[in-house]
């Protein structure tokens, strides 16, 4: 799968005009008009200052990649010296031929604090999670939401990009106030957002973390071509996607829940769950037989449960249709089964 096949390019205008001002500002900073990169993006100067304004990915892209090159800052301005055109394209090289996500993330931070020490990336792995986080050593000044949004996303949209899958965030936290453009934050992130927290980071499963890196140096170069695209685009396909939903199913110890339970769960719509679960060759319907199958597997080897109890458990109407669905699973009836385990 190619990086353009993988990322959806919206026609509608979500990027908020803030950071588009935030652009404009590091223009400022170094003492130049920035009227041809807003040409570049085809951004009337009014939309500029406008507190609803709206720019497509495509727009955007085009504005901070002649940005970055006319400066010659990839930093856009928000760190105490430039970050020469290509600094990020290195990092990318340097974690590219990282056997693991977690490995290729940890080269990113440390080699981060090559290029600046005003902020340091962080990832801390616990034993369900795993927390990317900043810390601001400099002011950032009126660049500081402009500067964790996108050093988050280039973060995440690189990590996507790196092992072909979205990752589903549990959580981002941000450290500056609520911005009056909070609705474009579930586009970019996730729907669990919290402002005014101690630092910028994001939250997610740390399986994650597991997952090889797929790309060679050919892929690399082509993403590098649009790599801007990373950080205003979510990534389609969760890799993880399935182990999610069963994670789900496994929790709910047998209750009854409906596919808008689920999706609701994953932060997805019902169709748009089902449509990627069939992208996976499996449906929540399969997921949910195979759910119920390990939960009864599980209460027979512990070997205390009557028999009535487990198919109550494993969410059956009747132990004689539990029986009959445990043995289509086994070939063998659920007091059988038990016997052969212990």
């Amino acid at each position: 799968m190619t990086f353009h096949a993988a990322t959806a390019i919206p026609r509608r205008a979500v990027t908020p005009a803030a950071f588009v001002r935030g652009v404009v500002a590091a223009y400022a900073r170094y003492g130049l008009d920035p009227a041809e990169a807003l040409q570049r993006g085809q951004i009337a100067p009014d939309l500029v200052n406008s507190p609803d304004g709206r720019v497509t990915a495509v727009q955007f892209e085009a504005l901070a990649g002649h940005a970055m090159r006319e400066l010659d800052d990839e930093a856009l301005g928000w760190f105490s010296r430039r970050l020469p055109f290509g600094t990020y394209g290195m990092l990318c090289r340097a974690s590219i031929t990282a056997p693991t996500l977690e490995v290729a993330l940890k080269r990113w931070c440390r080699h981060h604090r090559l290029l600046t020490e005003d902020v340091l990336l962080d990832l801390e792995v616990g034993e369900e999670t795993a927390v990317l986080s900043i810390r601001e050593r400099h002011d950032l000044g009126g660049f500081r939401e402009f500067c964790l949004v996108t050093l988050l996303r280039y973060v995440l949209g690189y990590s996507c990009w790196a092992v072909d899958s979205r990752i589903a965030l549990r959580a981002a936290e941000f450290p500056h106030p609520e911005p009056g453009h909070v609705s474009v934050y579930p586009t970019i992130f996730c729907r669990n957002v919290r402002f005014d927290a101690p630092h910028a980071r994001i939250i997610f499963d740390k399986h994650y973390l597991s997952l090889p890196l797929t790309r060679s140096a050919a892929d690399l170069d082509n993403m590098l071509k649009g790599a801007l695209r990373l950080t205003v685009l979510p990534y389609r396909r969760d890799r993880l996607l399935v182990e999610r939903v069963r994670r789900v199913l496994r929790n709910a110890r047998g209750r009854s829940l409906g596919a808008e339970d689920v999706a609701s769960e994953l932060a997805l719509s019902t169709r748009t769950m089902h449509r990627r679960l069939r992208e996976e060759s499996t449906s929540l319907r399969d997921l949910k037989e195979e759910a119920k199958f390990e939960l009864a597997k599980q209460e027979l080897m512990r070997g205390r449960a009557p028999i009535k109890r487990i198919a109550e458990i494993a969410g059956f109407r009747s132990e004689k249709s539990f029986s009959r669905a445990f043995r289509t699973w086994t070939g063998a009836s659920p007091r059988e089964f038990r016997g052969r385990y212990r």
